[in-house]
């Protein structure tokens, strides 16, 4: 997982190093600066909320509940509002306590390394898994050429599959850069694989609110990916001017239900903690 994360986190610092601000989605800065500035905030949003997902399996290894939760309270700061601004995607010195968080869960998986990782968790749903990936994947094209600094447009093959550089109002279709619903996509990936876990935790209430706050990510992504690529797939080609309610932060939108709904759906079909039927027959 962290191993994910660090390669996004690399792309990042690269894309908003090399690339001038205005190519790029409401950041202000450019060179090195402008690359630490947003992969700080990259820290914060999505790796906080993985982070804290993180955490929620290590702290079944590693018995360090003061410390886990300290990290989760810093980690959590970045639902206070101001500390994440769509609209301003600058580091603020306030980005700073949710970094610190993520570098304690770091620590602590580092911690929990030290006896060995232990396996690749529960295949079970495995297939439903990869399935969900590839689909969302191929979604993800043109977010993962612009999380480069490349229009997904210059590329011989997709240009006319994904719009990307048509200019519309005066920018372009997909800008270069981090995107909310590439942002979607990695916290769904996330859930998707750290759900493996589950099979294996101690029975506890640690485990049902994990199962949950997957379910929750899981959901979470998907709102953000149907808002995004539908606003640049579909609105901005002019086949409608409807447009979906953004889930960025929540909100009181219908989407928000649906994300709501779709959590409970997930957590109740596919990640609530079973008895397992071979343990029982044991």
């Amino acid at each position: 997982m962290w191993g994910l994360c660090g390669l996004i986190a690399l792309s990042i610092l690269v894309t908003y190093s090399r690339v001038p601000h205005g190519e790029l989605y409401h950041v202000s800065g450019d060179g090195l600066s402008g690359g630490l500035s947003r992969l700080l905030v990259f820290v914060n949003w999505p790796g906080a909320l993985i982070a804290i997902a993180v955490l929620g399996v290590v702290l079944d290894r590693v018995r360090r509940p003061l410390v886990g939760l300290i990290a989760l309270v810093l980690c959590a700061v970045i639902a206070v509002p101001g500390v994440i601004e769509q609209a301003d995607l600058a580091a603020k010195w306030i980005n700073v306590v949710p970094a610190i968080g993520v570098a304690i869960v770091l620590a602590l998986t580092a911690l929990a390394a030290r006896d060995g990782i232990g396996g690749w968790g529960d295949s079970r749903g495995d297939w439903l898994r990869i399935a969900v990936f590839v689909v969302l994947a191929l979604v993800a094209v043109p977010w993962f050429f612009a999380e480069q600094g490349v229009y997904v447009g210059d590329i011989p093959g997709l240009r006319s599959i994904f719009l990307s550089k048509r200019i519309i109002h005066g920018e372009a279709a997909v800008h270069l850069g981090e995107h909310h619903g590439f942002v979607g996509f990695q916290v769904l990936v996330a859930a998707l694989l750290l759900s493996r876990e589950l099979p294996r935790m101690r029975a506890s209430v640690r485990r049902t609110v994990l199962a949950l706050y997957l379910s929750g990510l899981i959901a979470y992504g998907l709102g953000n990916i149907a808002n995004d690529v539908w606003g640049e797939q579909v609105v901005k080609r002019g086949w409608t001017a409807w447009k979906l309610p953004s889930v960025v932060r929540p909100d009181a939108n219908w989407l928000w239900l649906v994300v709501l709904a779709v959590t409970a759906v997930i957590f109740l079909t596919a990640l609530k903690p079973r008895r397992d039927r071979r343990q029982t027959i044991a």
